[in-house]
Formats: structure tokens, C-alpha cells, sequence
């Protein structure tokens, strides 16, 4: 019989590519994940992974049964949270993976409604930036996330639900007392000569960033890359640099100024679950209570016929 847990180690190795990534993931040392692949590979008495130069990767058998095993480990949490569930109350752990910006002003309202209002479901929040978080969905690392369908690197295919929830405007953020922020808006063309913080390399703000100058005419200057916003944030309170960001970003209490572009820009936030996965009433329930709490002032609301699209409508 196939082991769960074995499955879950070969999904990752199709996804993140490499035995040491799996193990960094999973907090596993290398050859713990070898020898649980290793066992699998007996199990199931098919050669799953080969040797190439120092790497493994999977067989045309490994890729089969690691895309066929996300399937039976959905089907496996139906069915528990099936058997679990008592009146069709939510019940089970979710796991909802949220990039940093929605986490105090959406995630968190969200975990401590569902706790009060269903209190047999466990609602795990995870970090997760939108260069990644759809990774983490198709991999079972969560099971809802909060992302930006605009991050076009990773390919929203037919397998995904996607659920709009809102756009968040991207502003400019200045230290208070900077000659720019006089202005009601202003043209990025005029921070040409500025220093900026940033996100880390490849993250989707920092491709953002860099795009959005780039389209004005000038290559940014940067002064630091944080992946944490609160950093970020300090080090422009401290005059020391420029930033943009999402509207949800910037919490009240910094010493921070936002103003709007000239030529507005936004971001899509959408809800994205694995199609299917929504007869989990757990999972329905969490889908449920992001999308009552929206209504939070960077966000505006989609209009109603916009309430569930799939990647196919998106396209047309």
C-alpha cells in the first residue's frame, strides 16, 4: 500500500526539483528524504527517480505517480474531513498561505472569526509571497492562497479556481518631509535620481518595481532589499530611500507618506484554491470568511459578476 507521507516527499521533488530543496522544505536532513524515496521506489516496485551527474530526477513512472499522488492526497483529506465532520461543521486543519502585506489586515481577522465561529477547524497561516505561493498550492504546502494573478511567471492552469477578492493600489511611498510629497500624485519620471528599497531579487514587488522604472525611463538606484516590509518601511521613515508597495502594506503608525502614480497601477487579489477542493467544507469555509472580510480599506471590491472566474474566462 502507498504511504502518504512518501507520496507527499515525491510531489515535492516533481515540484522544487532537487532532493535538498525537499529536505530544506520539510526540515528533513537529504538522506532522510533518499531513504523515504528509496522505500516509495519499493513499494511500488517501479524505478521513480534516476541519477543525473550529482542530481536525481524523477522518471517518466516518478512524474506519473507525483502528480497522480497530489491527486490522491486531496482525495485522502476529503475523505477524513468527511468522515470527521459532524453536521457538516468545518473540521481538520487548512492551511492558508498569504502573502505578508494581507497578513495582519486580513488573514488574522480571518483565523480569529473562523476560530470563534467554527471552533473544531484549525486555520494554519503561512507566509507566502506571490512568486511562491502558487507553487506551495499545488504542491499540498497549503490549501488556500492569497495571491495576485498578476505574477505572470507561474502558469495559472485548469486545475486552479481563482476567485477574485479585490485590487490593491501599488503607491509610492516617501519620508514624510520629502519635497515630493507636496504633490496629490506624481510622475515616476521625477524619482529618477532617488534611492529605493526594495524586495528581494525575483520576488513579484521587485520585478514590479524595476518594470515600473524601467517604463519611466530610468534604472532604479537601490539602497537595500528587504523581504521583511517593516525593515523596508524603517529605512524609508529614515529618509534613506523611495519605495512602492501595495496599499496594504503600509499599516498605519509609520512616519510615511504614500501618493498616488500618475498612471495608476494595481493588483489583482484573488483567492486560488485546487479545483475540486472547495467540497471541503473546511476549505469552503475559510474561501467564505476572506471573502466577508474584504472589505478593508485598500482593497475594492470586485463587482458581483467577477465573484468566481476560472483561468480559461480570465483568458477571454
Amino acid at each position: 500500500m502507498l504511504n502518504p507521507w512518501r507520496l507527499r516527499l515525491l510531489g515535492l521533488l516533481d515540484n522544487l526539483g532537487t532532493v535538498r530543496a525537499v529536505a530544506d522544505t520539510l526540515h528533513l536532513s537529504p538522506s532522510t528524504v533518499s531513504q523515504q524515496l528509496a522505500v516509495l521506489e519499493g513499494e511500488t516496485r517501479t524505478q521513480l527517480l534516476e541519477r543525473s551527474g550529482r542530481r536525481v530526477r524523477l522518471t517518466r513512472s516518478g512524474i506519473a505517480l507525483a502528480r497522480r499522488g497530489r491527486e490522491i492526497l486531496d482525495r485522502m483529506a476529503e475523505a477524513e474531513a468527511e468522515l470527521r465532520a459532524l453536521n457538516n461543521e468545518p473540521i481538520g486543519t487548512v492551511r492558508l498561505g498569504v502573502f505578508q502585506s494581507a497578513i495582519p489586515t486580513l488573514a488574522v481577522p480571518v483565523a480569529a472569526h473562523l476560530a470563534h465561529s467554527h471552533p473544531h477547524l484549525h486555520v494554519e497561516l503561512i507566509e507566502s509571497e506571490p512568486h511562491e505561493s502558487g507553487a506551495a498550492l499545488r504542491t499540498g504546502e497549503a490549501d488556500v492562497i492569497v495571491t495576485t494573478t498578476d505574477y505572470v511567471e507561474f502558469p495559472w492552469g485548469k486545475d486552479l479556481d481563482l476567485i477574485p477578492l479585490g485590487t490593491d493600489p501599488v503607491v509610492l511611498v516617501l519620508p514624510a518631509e520629502h519635497p515630493l510629497a507636496k504633490r496629490r500624485v506624481v510622475d515616476l519620471a521625477a524619482c529618477a535620481e532617488e534611492t529605493w528599497a526594495c524586495d528581494r531579487p525575483g520576488s513579484y514587488m521587485a520585478e514590479l518595481t524595476l518594470r515600473l522604472c524601467h517604463e519611466s525611463g530610468f534604472e532604479p538606484r537601490v539602497a537595500c532589499r528587504f523581504s521583511n516590509i517593516l525593515l523596508l518601511l524603517q529605512h524609508v521613515e529614515a529618509g534613506r530611500s523611495l519605495a512602492l508597495l501595495p496599499g496594504l502594506a503600509v499599516a498605519p503608525g509609520h512616519a510615511v507618506v504614500t501618493r498616488e502614480l500618475t498612471t495608476p497601477v494595481h493588483r489583482n487579489v484573488t483567492i486560488v484554491v485546487r479545483r475540486g477542493t472547495t467540497s471541503r467544507a473546511g476549505v469552503n469555509a475559510v474561501v467564505e470568511a476572506l471573502l466577508a472580510h474584504a472589505d478593508i480599506p485598500a482593497l475594492s471590491a470586485p463587482s458581483t459578476q467577477d465573484a468566481m472566474r476560472t483561468p480559461e474566462e480570465d483568458a477571454e
